[in-house]
C-alpha cells in the first residue's frame, strides 16, 4: 500500500488502517518509549498513549506524505516528556515522605526482566546527563533511524536544529562514554584486589551504552 493511500486511509478513520499501522509500528514505538524513559511499564503506558493520540488526531495527517513512523515517534516524544515530567514531580513528593518499611526482594522470580530492565537503566544513565532535546534528537536519528528531515518533522523544528543538537549530544556522549568506562575499570581493577568486595556495577553496562555512540558517527 502506498505512503499516501495509507494517510488517506488513516485521515478517514479506517480501523483496519490504523490496525495495519499498529502492528508495522507497536515495537519501534514501545523501544524508542523505552530510550527515553528508561522504563518498561513506562514505555508500554508511553506506548499505548501514543497510538490513543495518533487515533484522535488522525484527522491533522496530512495528506501526502512518507510513511507515518516519524508522526507515531513524535506522539511517543511528547508522551514520554511528559512521562519524566510526572515522574520527577512524584519523586518530588515522594522524596517529602517517611521512608517506607522494606519489603521483601522478589528479583529471582523475574530476573530476565530485572536484567533488561538494568541494561535500560545503564544506558539512561549516561543519556540523562544529556539535555532533553539532545537525548531525544539521539534517540530517534540513532535508535529509530529517522534522517534529519523525518526527526526535524517529528519533533517540529528546523533540520539545522537537529544537526546542531545531534552534533552537541554525539560529543557528549562520547565524553561521558570514556568516563563511564573509566570507572568500570577502576570498580574491576578494586574488585581484584584482596579483601575488596566485587561491586555490583558489572562492565557490561558500560558497553550497553557504546552502540547508540557508535550508531550515531
Amino acid at each position: 500500500m502506498e505512503d499516501n493511500e495509507v494517510r488517506e486511509r488513516i485521515r478517514a478513520g479506517d480501523r483496519e488502517a490504523f490496525g495495519d499501522l499498529y502492528d508495522r509500528y507497536a515495537r519501534t514505538v514501545h523501544q524508542h518509549a523505552a530510550r527515553l524513559t528508561g522504563d518498561l511499564s513506562a514505555a508500554e503506558d508511553v506506548m499505548s498513549e501514543t497510538f490513543l493520540a495518533a487515533w484522535r488526531t488522525r484527522e491533522q495527517v496530512r495528506a501526502e506524505g512518507g510513511p507515518l513512523g516519524p508522526w507515531l515517534l513524535g506522539i511517543a516524544t511528547n508522551k514520554a516528556r511528559n512521562h519524566r515530567r510526572g515522574v520527577g514531580r512524584r519523586l518530588a513528593f515522594l522524596a517529602r515522605q517517611p521512608k517506607p518499611e522494606e519489603t521483601a526482594d522478589f528479583a529471582e522470580a523475574s530476573a530476565e526482566r530485572l536484567d533488561h530492565q538494568r541494561e535500560l537503566a545503564a544506558v539512561r544513565a549516561v543519556l540523562d546527563r544529556l539535555r532533553g532535546p539532545e537525548r531525544e534528537v539521539l534517540a530517534l536519528c540513532v535508535w529509530a533511524g529517522l534522517d534529519y528531515a523525518q526527526t526535524a518533522d517529528a519533533l517540529g523544528v528546523p533540520v539545522g536544529t537537529v544537526r546542531s543538537r545531534l552534533s552537541r549530544a554525539r560529543k557528549r556522549l562520547r565524553a561521558l562514554t570514556g568516563e563511564r568506562l573509566a570507572q568500570e575499570a577502576r570498580e574491576e581493577r578494586e574488585a581484584r584486589e584482596p579483601g575488596r568486595v566485587r561491586g555490583e556495577v558489572g562492565g557490561r553496562a558500560a558497553i550497553v551504552a557504546l552502540p547508540s555512540e557508535r550508531g550515531s558517527r
